[in-house]
C-alpha cells in the first residue's frame, strides 16, 4: 500500500509541474516612448530587403498554459505577417498580426472560456500584434525586442530565439520562453482549488521559404 501511495504522489508532482517555470522568461516592460518619424522628405531611402510572408502554412503560433492540477495546449489558425529581411539579418523586421478568435485549445470548452472576458475577450480584442524593433547577435543565438499587444495591452518583450538564413534564402526561427498573463491584464484566478498559474509558455516555429 506504502508503494502504491509512493507512485501515486509522484504522478501528482509530475502532473503539477509549471512549465513556465521550465523556460527563460521574456523580459517584459512599459513600452519606451518612440521619436516622432521625421517628415517624408527629411528621410533618408530606407534599407531594401526582401519580404517573406508569415502565415499559417509556413508558421506556428502556439502557447502551453497551467492550473494547479494540469496542463493545456493551444494557439492560432488564423495570422498573417512578414519579415523585411535585411543583410546583416539583425537589421531584419518582423512584423504579425493575429486573429484572435481562431484560437484553438486541447479542450473545445476550454477553447472558449479563453475566447470569453475571463481571458482573451476577443470580441473586445480581436487581434494581437506583434512588430519587433531590435534583434540582437548573442552566444546562444539571438535575442529578439519588440512592441506586444495582447489584450489590449502594448508592453516591449526581449525573448530568446535562433534565426538562420538558408542557402536557398528562406529564413527559420524558433523560439520558446515565457510571459506573465498579468502584464496583459489577463488575471481570471481560477476556480479557489485549482488556480491558473500566471507564466504561459509560447512557442513560436517559423520555416518562410525565399521571396522576391
Amino acid at each position: 500500500m506504502r508503494a502504491i501511495l509512493c507512485v501515486v504522489a509522484v504522478g501528482l508532482v509530475v502532473g503539477c509541474e509549471d512549465p513556465g517555470a521550465k523556460v527563460e522568461s521574456a523580459t517584459v516592460e512599459a513600452p519606451p516612448e518612440r521619436a516622432k518619424p521625421p517628415e517624408a522628405a527629411d528621410m533618408a531611402p530606407a534599407k531594401a530587403g526582401r519580404q517573406l510572408s508569415i502565415s499559417p502554412e509556413n508558421t506556428k503560433i502556439e502557447f502551453v498554459g497551467a492550473k494547479v492540477t494540469r496542463s493545456h495546449e493551444g494557439g492560432f489558425t488564423k495570422f498573417a505577417g512578414t519579415v523585411d529581411l535585411r543583410e546583416p539579418i539583425e537589421e531584419s523586421i518582423i512584423e504579425v498580426t493575429i486573429d484572435t478568435s481562431s484560437l484553438y485549445a486541447d479542450e473545445d470548452k476550454l477553447a472558449k472560456h479563453l475566447k470569453s472576458p475571463d481571458f482573451f475577450d476577443v470580441e473586445k480584442h480581436p487581434s494581437a500584434k506583434f512588430r519587433s524593433i531590435r534583434i540582437t547577435k548573442t552566444d546562444a543565438g539571438h535575442t529578439i525586442t519588440g512592441d506586444l499587444t495582447l489584450h489590449g495591452v502594448t508592453k516591449s518583450i526581449t525573448f530568446p530565439a535562433t534565426i538562420s538564413k538558408g542557402a536557398d534564402g528562406g529564413v527559420s526561427s524558433r523560439a520558446e520562453f515565457a510571459i506573465d498573463r498579468q502584464d496583459f491584464g489577463i488575471a481570471y484566478p481560477g476556480m479557489p482549488d485549482d488556480l491558473i498559474r500566471d507564466k504561459v509558455v509560447i512557442k513560436l516555429d517559423l520555416k518562410l521559404p525565399p521571396q522576391s
